[in-house]
């Protein structure tokens, strides 16, 4: 059905600083997918996530179909050592979001962390787990109904991967959100996306992964990294 949709990507082209980075990129979100990209790196991927959100100027049609709908968006290089640069405590960082106490201390307890203890830390100060923790519950603050999560477990450990991974996993069954995500990670793919969107120089390729990801594509995605991936799985 044509409601069921909360996105379509027509034609898409963004070129910076005179490079072609993504070419008449089309496809189509429908909601609450659990939505996964993939590709290599300098594929496009986090640049097609900016153009989604207006950061970036483009060319060809992004529509998405309801008006005012509200994100949330994890981009992937923020560090708990840049955060060591500045005197900001958690309670701080979330308050940037203009949210109550009360609405602060329910989103910090549903990523599993809670306490004055916590509130009062510099972000930098929590572990590397705790510190994704909290950029979850950052990015859920407003009651987002898309959410963006830019390689959401850099530099975890593999146990804390699937942590936060099932994490995210519970929130998007709970509250129905639409989630888009890039990962490497093909294990996660297969696990819980609904459909992928595969993005590499030599074209694009879209849909359920268990019926796209063939070890040839892999191999024309990641090259002699595939097995590492394979082996992982």
């Amino acid at each position: 059905m044509e409601e069921d949709f909360i996105l379509k990507v027509k034609n898409l082209r963004v070129i910076l600083d005179g490079e072609k980075i993504l070419n008449d990129l089309s496809f189509e979100i429908r909601r609450k997918e659990f939505f996964i990209i993939l590709g290599p790196n300098g594929a496009g991927k986090t640049t097609l996530f900016k153009a989604l959100l207006g950061l970036i100027p483009y060319q060809g049609e992004i529509v998405w179909t309801k008006e005012n709908i509200k994100f949330g968006y994890l981009p992937e290089r923020l560090s708990r050592s840049e955060f060591k640069k500045i005197p900001i405590s958690v309670r701080d960082f979330y308050k940037f979001k203009e949210s109550s106490e009360e609405k602060i201390s329910k989103t910090l307890r549903s990523v599993g962390l809670e306490g004055e203890e916590i509130l009062k830390k510099n972000p930098g100060d929590l572990s590397s787990g705790q510190f994704q923790r909290m950029l979850i519950g950052w990015a859920l603050l407003g009651d987002p109904e898309v959410l963006f999560f830019d390689e959401p477990t850099t530099g975890i450990d593999i146990g804390g991967e699937k942590t936060i991974y099932s994490l995210l996993h519970k929130f998007w069954q709970e509250r129905g959100l639409t989630i888009l995500m890039i990962t490497h990670e093909i294990n996660i793919v297969y696990a819980y996306a609904t459909n992928v969107l595969c993005l590499y120089k030599k074209g694009i390729c879209m849909g359920p992964p268990r019926e796209i990801l063939t070890p040839q594509l892999l191999e024309k995605l990641y090259g002699n990294e595939v097995k590492f991936y394979i082996h992982k799985h």
